[in-house]
């Protein structure tokens, strides 16, 4: 009776000491890039912005110096301000015109071309977008002045405007990642039962009815991991701006990326560069804290 009871109980133990091997075995690549890709860049980072440090000379400890020129330097809190100015404008018209677009994908017709349609303008890169809106909205020769000319109005320096600079510059990559966005959101529609939507058409709910008291409930924990998503994608914007205004005019849409970038690469302030980007990493880690509690990301109304 003994060994009967006992030799069932270690074939499960031996079984379960393979699946873990197998699992380690394929987890292993993606561990390794992560240490290397991600967690020690990340550790590095850190020890530089307490270093000053050129890349042609051994790293010098300098404490929390990089930290307090950062504090006091007026091109940083520029900087900042128009990043946050960039993600307001881009995250605001992005998640409304991809929710509307969601909805419409999902209410009126489920056609895969029309997906695709959407989903066109992600495929472009940031270069390629930027480059091709810096033709269309060139004051001189481009389209979009022509449209404006042809209404009677005057011609508008789009990208070389302080005004007009930043709303432009979100404007170029709500256009790009609009359509992502909203099969993000259409992907979260899809889990929504259809037969809530019938009970309610029963109950003579109209269209908008159903849209606050059905869509938005259940549909929030989706939207709120997208807007976490959109909201740190947006803080990091580069290459818009690298190919479109480099920054001007006049700091107009040097944004914190693009700041970083000048410093590190530019003038080689490596430790300069690595305290903002430490500073950045925190602002970030806190906004996604915030978001995620009071948007209750992690809790869902559909019981």
């Amino acid at each position: 009776m003994t060994i009967a009871s006992s030799s069932p109980s270690r074939a499960p133990t031996r079984r379960g000491n393979g699946d873990g091997r197998l699992a380690a075995v394929f987890l292993a690549p993606a561990l390794l890039g992560f240490l290397v890709f991600l967690l020690w860049p990340t550790l590095r980072g850190v020890y530089l912005s307490f270093t000053r440090f050129n890349l042609l000379t051994p790293a010098e400890w300098v404490g929390l110096a990089n930290y307090d020129r950062m504090v006091h330097d007026p091109i940083f809190w520029n900087s900042l301000r128009v990043t946050v100015e960039y993600v307001v404008i881009n995250i605001g018209v992005q998640t409304v015109c991809a929710l509307a677009i969601a909805v419409l994908l999902q209410r009126l017709t489920q056609s895969a071309l029309l997906r695709g349609i959407v989903l066109t303008p992600y495929l472009m890169s940031n270069v390629v977008a930027g480059v091709v809106w810096l033709w269309i909205l060139d004051t001189q020769l481009g389209i979009g002045n022509e449209v404006v000319s042809a209404l009677g109005f005057d011609r508008i320096p789009f990208l070389a405007d302080e005004t007009w600079a930043i709303p432009t510059i979100a404007l170029i990559n709500v256009w790009r990642h609009v359509g992502y966005t909203a099969l993000l959101l259409f992907a979260g529609l899809q889990a929504i039962p259809s037969d809530m939507y019938e009970a309610a058409k029963v109950d003579g709910a109209s269209e908008w009815r159903m849209f606050w008291r059905i869509t938005m409930p259940l549909l929030r924990p989706v939207l709120a991991v997208v807007l976490i998503m959109t909201v740190i994608g947006s803080f990091q914007v580069f290459d818009t701006v690298a190919v479109a205004t480099q920054g001007g005019p006049a700091n107009a849409t040097n944004v914190l990326q693009y700041y970083i970038y000048g410093a590190a690469f530019g003038r080689f302030q490596f430790g300069y560069a690595s305290a903002m980007s430490v500073a950045l990493l925190v602002v970030l880690s806190a906004i996604t804290v915030l978001q995620y509690r009071l948007t209750r990301a992690g809790r869902t109304d559909l019981g």
